[in-house]
């Protein structure tokens, strides 16, 4: 495992630590409006409602960086075509 992977892994680790510590501490309802994909507004705990922001955030991330196409290839020097 590189490093950089390491310090990846240990800063989404710790971005789940902060959601969990919001979830635990954060128990009011509060009203979640979004009319363009809800008919009605969501009552959640504020937890609940940031966690799955959060979440769908990172779904979209996902999405976008994956990859899909072919891998790079070696690139030709000038002299060569």
């Amino acid at each position: 495992m590189s490093f950089k992977v390491l310090i990846k892994v240990i800063v989404f680790l710790a971005i789940l630590f902060v959601l969990l510590y919001i979830g635990m501490n954060n128990k009011q309802s509060v009203d979640f409006s979004f009319p363009i994909l809800l008919d009605k507004k969501w009552t959640d705990a504020a937890g609940i409602v940031y966690f799955v922001m959060f979440a769908a955030g990172v779904l979209a991330g996902a999405v976008l960086t994956a990859g899909g196409g072919k891998g790079r290839g070696k690139s030709t020097s000038k002299g060569e075509k």
